[in-house]
């Protein structure tokens, strides 16, 4: 028996807003549900993936998941949550991305078996490109008053002075375009439901009225919304320092990825675990409580890395990224260091001190090359003699056994860097150009 959809968000905590009779129509019949994301960049961050989950696991309830890409609407902005009006992007660039982001929800989602419930893309662009603009009034714009829209949340916050240059006309029609996806799907693809965020609420529910309006009182449409996720300390979700955590290895590499998750507070780790994991509810509750018996040991935030590392990513990446953390927070091997790409490798010891080192010096000893002019990395020869003596002093993750032996091409990790350490703690890595 399949489970029940609503159910499963409660439990999760990923159930915000519902609709009356939402509930009742996903007992009643396998029903379509879509959820839009703007393809303004050609990758996701991790901000999108409740809303994939939720598609996942709409998809595991045994309803059919449609992902709207908005080709057309990316290229005006929507008002909500913003403060100003965004970029806008060109056809070629729309398209790029869109085909970047369906490669990455294709490992969410089952877009290629022959069930009745297999995943759909679309994109808003297909059926917004022929309609003119007076069409587009005299068919839409009649059904929803002014007075309608300007009631809407995300307007008034732009109308009230949170915004520097007010409200285009651009954004505020936003709501009647996504009003519009809603109208097509649920006239062409039978979508009866919309999800989203729940900063969405006002522009979905437009949808629901719009389809009411159009299509009369029997015409009926729901939507549902999961609650924006924040951090424990009230900030933002998914924001690192260094900017987004993105699902594109190229932009945020796994080592980096797996490491966000293994750093999440314990109360995040709890909350976090069941968005955006398809882990059952028993073998969650057990983790939590394992947890919290030893939170030291961190056994959630192990098991969270894991689970979306691998789903984002593969098995392979997961190896390697917890590969990489070995290198920096445990024992490691040669081989351990070998197998890393050279983005990882960047990544793992980009706190570390850098230096570089011209080709021409290869052939040399370690005692020469290691302390050349600039490098801060023994005190001088005779104490990195010492230390070698002592067995303080590793080249790639290997003991230096003598001070002077040569170091060649040979010894360059994807033939350019050498990984030297002092003692335990203290790395230091070196180009060799």
């Amino acid at each position: 028996m399949a489970k029940d959809f609503v159910e499963e968000l409660k439990w999760r905590g990923m159930l915000a807003q519902i609709m009356p009779g939402t509930e009742e129509l996903l007992q009643k019949e396998r029903v379509s549900a879509y959820l839009g994301t703007d393809p303004t960049a050609d990758s996701l961050h991790i901000g999108h993936l409740c809303g994939i989950m939720m598609l996942r696991h709409l998809q595991a309830c045994g309803h059919q998941p449609f992902l709207l890409l908005g080709g057309a609407t990316g290229m005006i902005g929507d008002p909500s949550g913003k403060s100003q009006e965004r970029n806008l992007l060109n056809a070629d660039t729309l398209y790029h991305n869109q085909e970047c982001i369906k490669k990455q929800v294709s490992k969410f989602l089952d877009f290629d078996s022959n069930e009745p419930n297999r995943a759909e893309l679309v994109n808003n662009y297909d059926w917004m490109k022929d309609y003119s603009f007076l069409d587009f009034v005299r068919d839409v714009g009649k059904h929803i008053t002014v007075n309608y829209m300007m009631a809407k949340e995300s307007v008034q916050k732009r109308l009230n002075g949170e915004a520097r240059d007010g409200l285009s006309f651009t954004e505020f029609t936003y709501q009647l375009l996504q009003g519009y996806d809603f109208l097509w799907l649920y006239q062409h693809k039978g979508v009866k439901l919309q999800m989203g965020g729940n900063d969405q609420w006002g522009n979905m529910t437009t949808g629901t009225e719009l389809i009411r309006r159009t299509l009369g009182i029997e015409a009926q449409a729901y939507c549902l919304t999961c609650p924006l996720i924040t951090k424990a300390d009230g900030k933002k979700f998914g924001k690192t320092e260094s900017g987004n955590v993105w699902l594109d290895r190229n932009r945020t590499t796994p080592y980096a990825f797996y490491q966000f998750w293994l750093n999440v507070s314990d109360v995040d780790a709890e909350k976090y675990i069941k968005i955006f994991t398809s882990l059952e509810r028993p073998e969650i509750d057990a983790l939590i409580a394992t947890h919290r018996q030893d939170p030291g040991q961190r056994i959630l935030q192990k098991k969270l890395a894991e689970e979306v590392t691998t789903m984002v990513h593969s098995k392979e990446d997961l190896q390697m990224a917890i590969a990489a953390s070995r290198i920096l927070f445990g024992k490691s091997t040669k081989d351990d260091l070998a197998q890393l790409d050279e983005n990882t490798l960047l990544d793992v010891f980009k706190g570390v001190p850098h230096y570089e080192l011209s080709k021409d010096n290869l052939g040399g000893t370690a005692v020469e090359l290691l302390n050349k002019e600039g490098m801060a990395i023994f005190q001088s020869k005779g104490d990195m003699r010492k230390l070698v003596k002592g067995g303080g002093v590793s080249l790639n993750k290997e003991k230096l056994q003598a001070f002077d032996r040569p170091i060649t091409s040979e010894d360059l990790i994807d033939g350019k860097y050498l990984l030297v350490q002092r003692g335990k703690k203290n790395y230091f890595l070196i180009t060799v150009k």
